[in-house]
């Protein structure tokens, strides 16, 4: 095992936060996230706002997850139970992998906080083309526990034993763009 140290390695982060009710003004938990991943020194890819819509809440994340500039999108907001939480809904069909272990770990660590609601809790993350998506609820509070005790550290190259810095870093090895055959069966990029 390399005893070498490891340095912090900044990383390219959108936010998106979901809500039928929330400004940009309003929007303290979007606010939280942009805020605390800059103090971390990470630089803040994008924010967005959309209403609790499957498809709105798809069509933005599947963007980011196809922009090579943007390598974590964390998503704020339509975790919970009511008819127009749909965050799950939407971010789950664009997964490669479910980071199982992120809700789990999550509802773990808020039952401290609120005790037995944190079973209503749907948080949820996962990687989807080398770009991480953290779902957590909409609560200021719980953006502040999911990102202090959870996410900061696994964005953080120096933390042991394992983080998801190495593998992030691998998104768009390759040139982006889209390959199709024109008329003649001859091979353009876009």
């Amino acid at each position: 095992m390399s005893s070498a140290v490891r340095e912090f390695v900044s990383l390219k982060i959108a936010v998106l936060t979901v809500s039928d009710t929330r400004s940009f003004a309003e929007d303290s938990s979007g606010q939280l996230l942009a805020d605390s991943l800059i103090e971390a020194g990470h630089q803040l890819a994008d924010r967005a706002l959309v209403r609790d819509d499957i498809y709105q809440i798809r069509a933005v994340v599947s963007q980011w997850i196809a922009d090579a500039d943007v390598q974590v999108v964390l998503v704020t907001g339509g975790t919970g139970f009511t008819i127009r939480d749909n965050t799950p809904e939407a971010v789950l069909p664009l997964f490669d992998k479910e980071v199982h272990g992120f809700g789990e770990l999550f509802r773990q660590i808020s039952f401290g906080e609120i005790g037995t609601s944190t079973m209503q809790s749907r948080a949820l993350a996962g990687l989807a083309n080398f770009t991480l998506v953290c779902c957590v609820p909409g609560s200021t509070n719980a953006c502040r526990t999911a990102w202090t005790q959870m996410i900061a550290g696994q964005l953080d190259a120096r933390q042991r034993p394992c983080n998801f810095v190495g593998l992030l870093q691998k998104k768009n090895v390759e040139p982006a763009g889209v390959r199709r055959l024109d008329n003649c069966g001859t091979r353009e990029e876009k």
